[in-house]
């Protein structure tokens, strides 16, 4: 009868005990102490409502007395399986070494870090590491409950996961943990990366976990910094974003009323202006406002450019008469610098499909600086040509040129080369940085090279064929653009990189030669 009975309690509890995941003598330890609590509860089942009577009707002692009986029983039956795997218990399960196994006790001490034995429910067996007595100093026992309870309360869960995953026949794996430790300002948390490694029997029964904790605590917060850094950069380039955007649209309602109003004084609509000093300041109010609007709208479209709010419109255009365009523009200016202006454009050139409002905006930035630092008696030079699927706009001057170690400095936004040349004339230093958002808006590229005393020469490479059916689909993409762009060096960015071939060729009066790419037809101002 007995032996039924053990039989029986035995098939109940089966279900409910992890035997696949827990060590087979914590197993036999729990069947016996279930046994041990069915007992006591059968023999208090007729007991409890017997003693609920004194009290009771019998009509509500017995159902009371059943219902405390069951409640009763289950909890003493879930004390016994959490409470009674303690200390002995882990004795238990701690079976020799197999023979040939060296002392990992031994091993363990050699290991980096804080290595710390733990049995099945993650209770620390023992301390070892190289570095353990530096850490305990800074931390209560951890022996037992002694490293959980340590343990931040929301990182507990993963490190609970964690010895799930070994139970589950994992071979190893790793949690970010931060443990408290104490210090003169009370109570604080490191980081550490602890390395869970599962010890198994010969069954594959897990017996116990081998962690290596390593303090991170310095390369996490020097990755929080790094963080807090970038979204402080991130924040402050939006800020000063938004602020080009707002006072360009702010400045230039004014503007248009100068310029609109200095038209009217200098056209004479309302009566004639009385001398000549009155038609110079009116004259000045012009060219002032003028300049001040072509600051603005540079202003305006990189902040475009940077918040990706800059769109295209691609449409085929002649370049030659893109640059015929930029030279009608410039060539006053060129005339009373003294510089002489010459454009020269391959037949093969033709039509290209792209922005014509940007490649022009490219080519004035760039002839306007080549004409702004070229001495009287230069030359400036604007050359056209296909190279395959590119169309290669060079723009090549005779100025003052640009100091090797100067270069990598082109193309931040208001940053313009200091000497005692550029002192003399006003710039924003937006010109190069906008050329180069443009061009890499087409999906090309900007390089300049450049010797001191001898001259500059920037080259444009933009796709010129989007007739394709790729490349039109190609057209309709958003292009996402790095700003500020890189700038390309050519050459080896010496000082000593040769002056371009068509500048030395014009310096020769050879403007009617035959080009690489075609027959040349030239152009001066």
């Amino acid at each position: 009868m007995a032996g039924k009975w053990l039989s029986l309690v035995d098939d109940a509890a089966a279900p409910w005990l992890p035997r696949s995941v827990l060590a087979p003598a914590i197993v036999r330890h729990d069947f016996r102490r279930l046994r041990t609590v069915a007992a006591v509860s059968l023999t208090a089942l007729p007991i409890i409502p017997l003693a609920l009577t004194l009290a009771l009707p019998v009509s509500a002692a017995l159902p009371a007395g059943a219902a405390l009986w069951a409640s009763a029983s289950l909890l003493a039956a879930a004390a016994a399986i959490s409470g009674g795997r303690a200390e002995p218990i882990v004795a238990e399960v701690e079976v020799a070494p197999a023979p040939g196994l060296p002392d990992l006790d031994t091993a363990y001490d050699l290991f980096a870090g804080l290595v710390t034995v733990h049995d099945i429910r993650g209770h620390v067996r023992s301390v070892h590491g190289r570095d353990a007595r530096e850490y305990l100093k800074l931390m209560r026992d951890p022996q037992g409950r002694g490293f959980i309870e340590q343990i931040h309360v929301s990182d507990r869960i993963a490190f609970l996961r964690a010895i799930d995953s070994l139970r589950l026949d994992s071979e190893r794996t790793a949690v970010d943990i931060r443990l408290e430790r104490t210090s003169a300002d009370g109570p604080q948390f490191a980081h550490f990366y602890c390395e869970m490694t599962p010890l198994r029997d010969a069954e594959g029964n897990l017996l116990a976990i081998v962690a290596q904790s390593r303090d991170v605590s310095e390369g996490a917060r020097l990755q929080a910094e790094a963080a807090a850094r970038a979204a402080h950069a991130e924040s402050a380039n939006d800020a000063k974003t938004r602020f080009l955007a707002a006072v360009s649209h702010e400045l230039r309602t004014p503007l248009n009323a100068i310029l609109g109003f200095s038209d009217v004084l200098a056209g004479e609509y309302f009566g004639k202006l009385e001398n000549d000093r009155q038609r110079e300041y009116v004259s000045l109010i012009h060219q002032s406002g003028t300049h001040l609007l072509s600051v603005v709208n540079t202003m305006l479209d990189m902040s475009k450019i940077e918040a990706g709010r800059y769109e295209l419109l691609r449409e085929p255009f002649r370049v030659a008469e893109a640059i015929a365009a930029c030279e009608a523009m410039l060539s006053h200016q060129a005339r009373e610098k003294g510089v002489r202006l010459a454009s020269r454009v391959t037949r093969s050139v033709g039509e290209i499909n792209a922005d014509q409002r940007a490649v022009q905006q490219i080519l004035i930035n760039l002839v306007g600086n080549a004409i702004k630092f070229t001495d009287r008696g230069g030359l400036v030079t604007v050359d056209a040509a296909r190279e395959g699927a590119l169309l290669k706009l060079t723009v090549s001057d005779t100025g003052i040129g640009i100091a090797a170690d100067k270069l990598k400095m082109l193309g931040q936004p208001f940053v313009q080369i200091q000497n005692d040349y550029t002192r003399r004339y006003e710039g924003t230093g937006l010109g190069l940085s906008l050329v180069k958002g443009l061009a890499e808006l087409h999906g090309g590229d900007v390089s300049i090279r450049s010797a001191e005393g001898e001259g500059t020469e920037v080259v444009v490479s933009i796709p010129c064929d989007v007739s394709s059916i790729a490349g039109a689909e190609c057209a309709r993409v958003p292009v996402t653009v790095e700003f500020p762009p890189r700038l390309t060096l050519r050459g080896d960015g010496k000082s000593d990189v040769g002056e371009p071939a068509v500048v030395e060729a014009l310096r020769k009066g050879e403007m009617g030669r035959e080009g690489g790419h075609g027959t040349a037809q030239a152009k001066t101002a």
